[in-house]
């Protein structure tokens, strides 16, 4: 399983399949894929075309074959497949002149669809265990009512259903024919009008584009208003990085270790902002679990002490993304964009 950084890859004959779960009861067959293996990645001297197809060909075959671990409902299954979806979805928008539009805009709608439902079925389970994590060193005598009780009874079901949905649109035609169409873009040659061009050449500005948005969107989180405004526009810079992090990653084999670097940076930023956005949904996890606590007629002053735990979270994440941010947007981890 690929989690971060690059790996190149290979394709093989296509006459040969990946070997996939077995297809449940009721379930819509999958056509069958090209086996795409690990291999050398590609040379610095590679052209754009085929460094961006080799990146896209690792993230493919890792959702395709993270499926089986998804219906089983292993640990970490559902977040690493919506990593891989989130990849091509960022790789697919930022080199739009090596894949064009027209050969990607509609898979990139049906990434942004399963991606959705991996992400439904995530945060369920991301939020329940942040806020018993977040309860875990509250003293005993602070736990009032059956607080625990009481967030286990409203994730459970909601956990329960979007797995359900998961379920349900991986053994959907809608999946299957995103699949298809995914093995056709990352098959087919690249007709974007640099795609033949060196990846040296081609590939850094790109990722230097990117940055420029993430750069924007961190200095509008810096002048936007405390509060929903600020939160909002946090999140927004968040995706920036991570978009700029991943289109680093493809780069790589062309730029080397300064786009290496830059990555992990990025990593850095979003991660940070990523922590930010969890104690935003945590505060109003917080806030609805204790009118429902009110409604019925339990004291509500845990949660009221679980949102403003969380509130100071926020304000030491928003202190401290300033602070990633300024070191991994140095000029000397950005020349190599140039």
């Amino acid at each position: 399983m690929l989690r971060a950084g690059y790996q190149g890859v290979m394709t093989v004959n296509t006459t040969q399949t990946l070997t996939r779960p077995a297809t449940p009861r009721g379930a819509v067959p999958r056509p069958e894929h090209p086996a795409v293996i690990a291999g050398p990645r590609p040379r610095p001297s590679a052209s754009a075309g085929d460094v961006i197809r080799a990146y896209l060909s690792v993230h493919a075959h890792t959702l395709t074959s993270l499926e089986s671990a998804v219906r089983a409902d292993e640990y970490d299954s559902v977040h690493q497949m919506r990593v891989a979806v989130r990849r091509l979805r960022a790789t697919l928008r930022t080199f739009d002149q090596v894949i064009p539009h027209f050969d990607s805009e509609h898979l990139d709608t049906e990434l942004q669809w399963i991606g959705r439902v991996l992400g439904h079925a995530r945060d369920a389970e991301v939020l329940a265990g942040h806020l018993r994590d977040s309860l875990r060193p509250t003293p005993p005598e602070l736990l009032i009512g059956p607080v625990q009780a009481r967030i286990q009874g409203h994730y459970a079901p909601r956990r329960a259903d979007a797995r359900a949905a998961l379920l349900e649109a991986l053994d959907s035609p809608r999946y299957a024919r995103l699949l298809a169409e995914l093995d056709r873009v990352v098959a087919g040659p690249p007709r974007g009008p640099q795609a033949a061009a060196p990846a040296r050449d081609v590939l850094p500005p790109a990722v230097r584009r990117t940055y420029r948005q993430a750069k924007r969107r961190m200095r509008r989180a810096r002048h936007a208003p405390a509060g929903p405004a600020r939160d909002l526009a946090l999140h927004q810079a968040r995706k920036s990085a991570r978009r700029a992090r991943y289109a680093a990653e493809a780069a790589a084999p062309a730029a080397g270790r300064p786009a290496r670097k830059f990555a992990r940076g990025m990593k850095r930023v979003q991660s940070v902002l990523g922590d930010h956005h969890d104690t935003v949904l945590a505060r109003q996890a917080a806030r609805d679990l204790g009118i429902g606590a009110q409604l019925a007629g339990e004291n509500a002053f845990t949660y009221g002490l679980l949102y403003e735990c969380e509130l100071h979270r926020a304000q030491r994440r928003q202190a401290d993304a300033r602070g990633v941010w300024k070191r991994a947007s140095r000029p000397r981890y950005r020349r190599w964009m140039n």
